[in-house]
């Protein structure tokens, strides 16, 4: 990447950072379409959200991601947010156009594309969702434009009713919720077609755990897990070897990624290059 003074900024605030993906799977893509744009990760602090904001203006940075704790907190200090983000109180993309931010939620768009493109179309269907924290808030939302039922399962009841009675006013869609303990998922996934992880269990350090049991899993079946440390969690590797359909969190950290690169550049995204890169680095911090 050859950096002069045209080059524009992309980044990604958080905290912690170090962990983000997202360098790597931008930087490659602007990289692959020879836009002249350099992405970084910045380590922010919730006291210095404001600042950073502020930062983001007078630097003229063109877009930002946005992760934990910040997705809330940024929603002040932006010019606009759209109705996904203002539904949802979260944003996790910044858009600057010349001076102006406007906020964006890509996450659930990610995860309906993710399993769209993966043969797993939500038109239609039951679909159970395990958990009802903000990236579980957000695939319920866009989730809910194309399921016919939806049941939201989570160890807090009350957030899994106020999410599903959420969505539901919204929607006008049939959202029911429940606790997530093994009765209750098995009895919810009868007739259910897709089956979507939105919890952290599987996630390293803790990827011998699976919120369901593999004898639960069947054939008919499409199971998303968005974790994706380790790239195949229990879940996955279960659901695999049950015959059913496997969309891996790989695919929908790649299609949000995706929508926010579109709303920075106004370019189609390359989502081979992204996946691969993403995938590549992956796969050497997992051995």
């Amino acid at each position: 990447m050859d950096i002069s003074g045209k080059t524009r900024v992309c980044g990604v605030i958080g905290d912690p950072i170090e962990h983000t993906l997202s360098p790597i799977m931008y930087n490659a893509a602007f990289n692959s379409l020879n836009l002249d744009i350099a992405f970084l990760a910045f380590k922010v602090k919730p006291a210095e959200v404001g600042a950073a904001i502020a930062g983001m203006r007078a630097l003229n940075i063109l877009g930002l991601n946005v992760t934990m704790p910040h997705k809330k907190a940024v929603i002040n200090y932006l010019d606009e947010v759209d109705q996904s983000a203002r539904f949802l109180s979260a944003v996790n993309t910044i858009r600057n156009k010349s001076g102006r931010l406007f906020g964006f939620n890509t996450d659930g768009m990610g995860a309906v594309r993710a399993l769209r493109e993966n043969g797993a179309d939500p038109r239609g269907k039951k679909v159970v969702l395990l958990g009802a924290g903000g990236a579980a808030r957000a695939i319920a939302y866009m989730l809910a434009k194309e399921v016919d039922e939806l049941v939201v399962l989570n160890r807090t009841v009350k957030q899994a009713e106020a999410l599903a009675g959420l969505i539901k006013r919204a929607r006008n869609k049939k959202v029911s919720a429940g606790a997530l303990t093994p009765s209750v998922i098995q009895q919810s996934l009868s007739g259910t077609d897709i089956l979507v992880n939105a919890t952290s269990i599987g996630m390293k350090p803790n990827a011998g755990h699976s919120p369901v049991l593999p004898e639960w899993l069947k054939p008919n079946l499409a199971v998303m897990d968005i974790v994706y440390n380790p790239i195949e969690t229990k879940l996955a590797k279960d659901a695999k070897a049950a015959g059913a359909k496997v969309v891996s969190g790989v695919e929908m950290l790649i299609y949000q990624g995706a929508a926010s690169f579109e709303i920075w550049t106004g370019c189609k995204p390359p989502v081979e290059v992204m996946r691969e890169s993403a995938l590549n680095h992956l796969k050497k911090v997992q051995t």
